[in-house]
Formats: structure tokens, sequence, C-alpha cells
């Protein structure tokens, strides 16, 4: 098969769907691999070194999308990407359709089939090519949060830490997943007052188990949810619903009575963002202020830590990107149910049930697409 992998064009995403060991493994099994001039280089890698793993360099994205049949990237296609794409085409990247009607839209008039990394499963209903970038997320969030907290940056001038003689910072975690998990353990590092609130008792069990006296736990009602965030200097919001909008359990009304300088950082932005005033910002131009409160918006978090976070992703994309190329991705996902669950957009028709029915298609069956 012959594989393209583009350079990603998206605000300061630096993140590489292939590195040139992965276009080495993909190489040595046969398939020829098109890499875009440039690609690599956020994550130190150059053009000579694609050469040498066996990836031909070609200029400019054109010849990729035109000749390959899989484009492997790492981020949603932007709308000059989208155009050209073309039906029987195979793209395998993230996506986020539900709240992203426009690139939806484009997708399904291009033909093209679409797999998305968040919505491949693993054992035990995991999300295992979502996971690297959540956990990279997770921590980050911490990081960028503190910084928002800086009086410079308009926030209230609290260190999460503190020092002796003065309180640590706050920090409310609302989602004990992924995300969540690796928030709190940042932050605890930090020696902040966090509190994990999450819906599932098996998941407060597990992070309360794991955090004993470093972090405490809430059940996620409306209450206590209002409760914590009124009380925090740092609020994470990590809520996942594979595939669809993420729910707004912020809303606006509570921003006026959270402490002024207060900040939230919405790593559920790429699925819509779980506060109500959220919208999606850039690495250049992180946060806005509403109502006294800092947002943190950044809707690819991971690409500011490129190198760490490419390596950690083609971990887990490797191996079905090499199983669709060697069978062909209707076999391959006829033999992999997990990987099945991959498929969003199929010949001009939605195949994913939360984003058919979030944006109003009609969906198409995952057994009449792989029929």
């Amino acid at each position: 098969m012959r594989i393209g992998c583009p350079r990603e064009i998206k605000n300061r995403e630096y993140r590489v769907g292939l590195t040139p060991e992965s276009v080495k493994e993909l190489v040595s099994h046969g398939h020829d691999v098109w890499v875009e001039a440039g690609a690599g280089l956020g994550i130190g890698a150059d053009d000579a070194q694609y050469r040498t793993a066996g990836a031909r360099v070609v200029d400019g994205p054109q010849a990729i999308f035109a000749e390959c049949e899989m484009i492997v990237k790492v981020k949603e296609p932007q709308a000059e990407e989208r155009a050209m794409l073309r039906e029987g085409q195979l793209l395998y990247t993230y996506l986020h359709l539900a709240p992203d009607p426009e690139q939806t839209a484009d997708l399904v008039k291009s033909g093209a089939t679409c797999i998305a990394y968040e919505t491949v499963t693993g054992a035990g209903n995991t999300l295992p090519l979502l996971k690297p970038m959540s956990q990279v997320a997770g921590r980050m969030s911490i990081q960028a949060g503190a910084t928002a907290l800086e009086k410079a940056h308009g926030g209230r001038g609290v260190l999460l830490g503190g020092v002796p003689g003065v309180l640590p910072g706050k920090v409310a975690v609302i989602g004990g997943g992924v995300v969540g998990f690796n928030a709190a353990q940042m932050a605890a590092g930090l020696g902040a007052d966090v509190t994990i609130l999450d819906r599932s008792p098996e998941v407060l069990e597990r992070v309360g188990t794991y955090f004993e006296a470093r972090a405490k736990t809430r059940f996620a009602n409306t209450a206590n949810v209002e409760d914590a965030v009124m009380e925090a200097d740092l609020v994470i919001g990590a809520v996942l619903i594979p595939g669809a909008a993420a729910p707004k359990l912020v809303t606006r009304a509570m921003l006026p009575r959270m402490k002024p300088g207060a900040v939230l950082v919405d790593v559920a932005i790429d699925q819509g963002g779980c506060f109500e005033t959220s919208h999606a910002t850039t690495h250049d131009d992180p946060t806005y202020i509403v109502d006294g409160i800092v947002h943190y918006c950044v809707a690819n978090m991971p690409g500011a830590v490129a190198r760490t976070s490419t390596y950690a992703l083609n971990n887990v994309t490797l191996p079905h990107a090499l199983r669709m190329a060697e069978l062909g991705w209707r076999d391959a996902l006829r033999s992999d149910p997990h990987l099945a669950n991959g498929l969003n957009v199929h010949a001009g028709r939605v195949t994913y049930p939360a984003v058919a029915r979030e944006l109003g298609y009609e969906e198409l069956t995952l057994e009449d697409a792989l029929g």
C-alpha cells in the first residue's frame, strides 16, 4: 500500500503522523511511504532521517493526497486538506467530529473512509489510541493552569504548592479518567489541595485508593461540582463521552461566584468543551477572561511537547496502520472489532452512532459499511 504522511498545518501543531522508526517498520513490510518535506522537523526528525528510513520525501501535500491510498495524520484535517481528500481514500487520524459539523460535512462530501483514533477501543472499553495524548494533556493541564494562575497572566497570583505558612492552592479535577488521573498526579506532586470528582463509584474507589490522603474524592452530582468549583483556584475539565460532545458542567452563571482570577482549563475542548463559556484557543493566544475567570482552552495541548507526544502516539497507532496496510481496511476492521469502532465516516455516510445522533445524520451501520 502507498501510505502518505503530510506535514501538520494546524496552529502550532508540531507533531507528525509517522516517525522515521514507524516509516522503517512500514517499509520493511513492503509498503511505499511518502512523507511531506519538513513534516518531522517539529520532533527533531529531518528529511534525511526519513529518506534513510525508506520514505520518499515530497514537496507539499498535493502529491500525497493525490497519490496515496492511506493518509496518516495527527490532528483533524483542516479545510484545505479536506478539499484534497478523495473518494475511496483512507484517512487515519484524530477527528473529534461531534462538535465539528463543518468538518463532518466536508468528510462526508469527500467520499473518503475516515478512521478516528479517539474512538478505536481496547479491552475493557478503553480508548488506547486516545490514552497517551490524554496522559500528556492531563499532565500539561496543571503546568498550563499554574502559569495562568500567575498574576501577570490574569490569574489570582496563587502558587499551587504554597510555601511554609501559606496554604496551597485548591485544584478541582472534574473527571477521574486518564486525563483527570494524570492531572491529579501532577497537582498532588506539587503539593496542591486536590479534589477529584467523578460519577463512577468504581473510579472514585480506584483514585481514592491510589492517592490516599494526597487527594480527596467527591461524587460528581450538580451540587458537589458547583461547591468544588466555587472553592477552587484551578479547575480542570477532564470529562469524556467517547465520540460525543462533552456535557457542560460549569455554567456561565457559576463564574461570578468563583474566586476572582481562578482558572478553568478545559481539556475536553476537542469534544466541544465541558464549560459553557469555553471556546477553542491556540498556543499563540491560549487564554481569555470571562467574568474575571481565566479560561485556557487550547485544542491541541500535546502539540507543545511534540516529540514526547509523537512517539507516544506512534506506539499505539502504528500497529493498526500496519494491519490496515497489510489486509486492506475492510478485512482489518472485520478481524478486529476494536479497530472497527474507529470508523466514523465512509463513502459519504456517517458511521459512528454518537456523531450521527449529535449532528443529525442518518447512520450507516458498521455492518453495511463493511459489507
